[in-house]
């Protein structure tokens, strides 16, 4: 089924929107301030021990998964044993991996909602954007990278926020979260109601600009369970082409044996068991801008956060 886009507001030009909503945004909006895990999204990308960095540094890749040319349906799925990280934490019987790995589909979204995505996601970012190479835009909290800091997007710009966003983009949003989650769910036999939407949850941008702070150093390895502890699967939607759109940026798995490749592709989901067995980093951009959506799940009810909506 074709989708059509409207662009909300009087004008066709959308320079000139963003220009008029930017000057009329309060000038003296508060950054965003709300906890700490956002200042986490990309310092997280740069949290790794000096071993991991002596022993497992480089970019030579052993293996890659799944090229960017190929086209994978149903998912291709690639078992690792589970680590004893979920031995920490309380376990969720029907939901707490107990088989681990990491699975690519190129099955669950269209190429054509995966551009309409990606202009959500360049519009929300076009009024506000990292000073360094990556930026992020999350519709939960309303985060919006600004600078070196971020601020509340739907507090900076108030009603004009519907001049940037429409109903008919968070409808899409959370009907593609629901097929992502049910795809976890099938792949690894977890009954897919245990399985809750957790924070952070956002929209990325990355080019090859130098890096400005901390959040901008994407490129070291990191385990997501360990660092925010409420991860049990994590996912990753590609918005852009490798090789096409950017070149770099190629999602690593950072094994014992060697390193193993995804290459993004438009509409591409990538998922995987969120602790130490699937050790992971994103390459360094080198030219062009490369776009996902990062979606996690959690098997703790208390950690879970709602979907979206438009203020």
């Amino acid at each position: 089924m074709a989708i059509q886009r409207r662009f909300h507001g009087k004008s066709t030009d959308a320079n000139g929107i963003y220009k008029k909503i930017r000057q009329n945004a309060p000038k003296h909006a508060p950054f965003w301030t709300g906890t700490r895990i956002f200042l986490l999204v990309l310092m997280a990308l740069a949290a790794c021990s000096a071993g991991w960095l002596f022993l497992l540094w480089g970019d030579d890749i052993t293996e890659t998964l799944v090229w960017q040319s190929e086209i994978v349906q149903p998912p291709r799925v690639f078992k690792v044993p589970c680590s004893e990280d979920y031995n920490k934490y309380k376990r969720y019987p029907g939901c707490t991996p107990q088989t681990c790995g990491r699975a690519v589909t190129d099955h669950m979204v269209t190429q054509e909602e995966a551009h309409v995505l990606r202009r959500l996601a360049e519009r929300g970012l076009s009024v506000g954007g990292s000073d360094g190479g990556a930026s992020i835009l999350d519709l939960h909290s309303g985060a919006l990278s600004m600078g070196k800091q971020f601020v509340n997007i739907y507090r900076y710009f108030g009603d004009q926020i519907k001049e940037i966003f429409s109903e008919e983009d968070f409808h899409l949003y959370r009907d593609v979260r629901g097929r992502i989650q049910q795809v976890i769910a099938e792949t690894f036999g977890l009954d897919a109601s245990l399985l809750y939407l957790t924070k952070p949850t956002f929209f990325s941008r990355i080019n090859s600009s130098t890096a400005k702070t901390t959040h901008d150093e994407y490129w070291h390895p990191h385990i997501d369970k360990e660092t925010y502890g409420s991860f049990d699967y994590t996912s990753l939607l590609y918005l852009s082409d490798y090789h096409t759109d950017f070149g770099g940026g190629r999602f690593i798995f950072v094994d014992a044996d060697g390193n193993r490749t995804v290459e993004p592709r438009v509409g591409r989901v990538s998922f995987f068991s969120s602790g130490s067995e699937n050790l992971h980093r994103v390459e360094k951009v080198e030219w062009g801008t490369r776009f996902a959506i990062t979606v996690s799940f959690t098997c703790n009810p208390a950690h879970a956060i709602d979907d979206p909506t438009l203020p």
